[in-house]
């Protein structure tokens, strides 16, 4: 018996989430692996704000979330991904529309999530994703750093979305995870980074990498805004800070509604841009640069059959990333 059929002998812990509640479920050891599809085993995930706005009711979600995930592979048709360490896209595409011939399969109107939309999560001792979803993480990047792989690429989106110039001066709005990340992703681009916040020890992890940061009112606009501070009400301050003719990234998913005054952004002519997911290739190569500020980021880790604990802080005031180690 090899050590990857060894592992699947394991009971199978799972993290479930229904009317706001955490909770660990046991599966037994049985797991179907479909055809086309690797069977990974969860060596740590990341606990983000959108599987803190599923447990809220965003999506009306029930089951088990995690889309942040560093994991080895045991089963695959292909024998080459055995034993690999690996991320993965987290959108399970038809392969066959016009979006997916389009290289756009994160579009696909009849793609699944994992750990949002109809495909269970990775915060489970084992899970299944398609192999064409998978990415080898390069020798050299650590687990605490790979599982931040996800998060990143939505950060790189912004560079396939909008033309930033190396120089150009850009705004980034909120300090929380993904707004450390994009403002540093913007920065190793090359951009001068203005990020905006409240918490001063947070804005201090971006500084580091030379981020202008402030926890002030900015005292000027930018052509460039990114939202990315979790809240309803952070579109309306973004637009605040924008120019003329400017244009608003918009990065948070929050379960609440935003109020927009639309008179202004036609008059102004400001163009909103929803970004979503991004292409893991430009992440993983960033990693491997070193030059992200990612320890920092780490607040506190958990086993897995402490989910219920791990929420809990991820869903304190202030706390930035929560780890779930398979």
């Amino acid at each position: 018996m090899d050590r990857y059929t060894k592992q699947l002998e394991n009971t199978m812990t799972a993290v479930h989430i229904e009317q706001g509640a955490v909770s660990i479920r046991d599966r037994g050891n049985k797991v179907k692996r479909p055809r086309g599809h690797a069977l990974l085993r969860l060596i740590t995930g990341g606990i983000c704000n959108t599987d803190l706005e599923l447990q809220r009711g965003y999506y009306g979600f029930a089951g088990t979330p995690g889309h942040e995930f560093v994991a080895e592979v045991l089963e695959a048709d292909a024998a080459a991904w055995v034993g690999k360490r690996v991320v993965g896209e987290i959108n399970l595409a038809c392969g066959k529309c016009d979006w997916c011939q389009r290289g756009l399969g994160r579009h696909c109107p009849r793609r699944t999530v994992l750990g949002i939309i109809k495909h269970p999560g990775a915060f489970q001792t084992f899970f299944t994703l398609p192999e064409s979803n998978l990415f080898e993480v390069p020798r050299g990047v650590s687990n605490d750093h790979a599982v931040f792989t996800e998060p990143i690429a939505a950060a790189c989106e912004i560079l396939d979305q909008v033309s930033i110039a190396k120089g150009q001066p850009v705004a980034v709005l909120g300090d929380g995870k993904l707004g450390l990340l994009i403002a540093q992703v913007l920065a190793a681009h090359g951009a001068e980074v203005y990020q905006f916040g409240r918490h001063a020890s947070k804005l201090a992890i971006a500084k580091k990498v030379g981020v202008k940061t402030s926890t002030g009112a900015p005292k000027r606009k930018f052509d460039v805004v990114v939202e990315a501070t979790g809240s309803s009400a952070g579109l309306a301050s973004a637009v605040a800070m924008t120019n003329a003719r400017g244009t608003v990234v918009m990065k948070s998913t929050v379960h609440d509604r935003a109020a927009l005054d639309f008179s202004h952004l036609i008059v102004q002519e400001i163009t909103l841009v929803g970004s979503r997911c991004g292409r893991f290739a430009p992440a993983l190569k960033l990693l491997k640069t070193g030059k992200l500020n990612l320890d920092a980021m780490i607040d506190s880790r958990f086993p897995l059959a402490e989910a219920p604990r791990a929420f809990e802080r991820a869903n304190e005031k202030g706390v930035l990333k929560v780890l779930l180690d398979g």
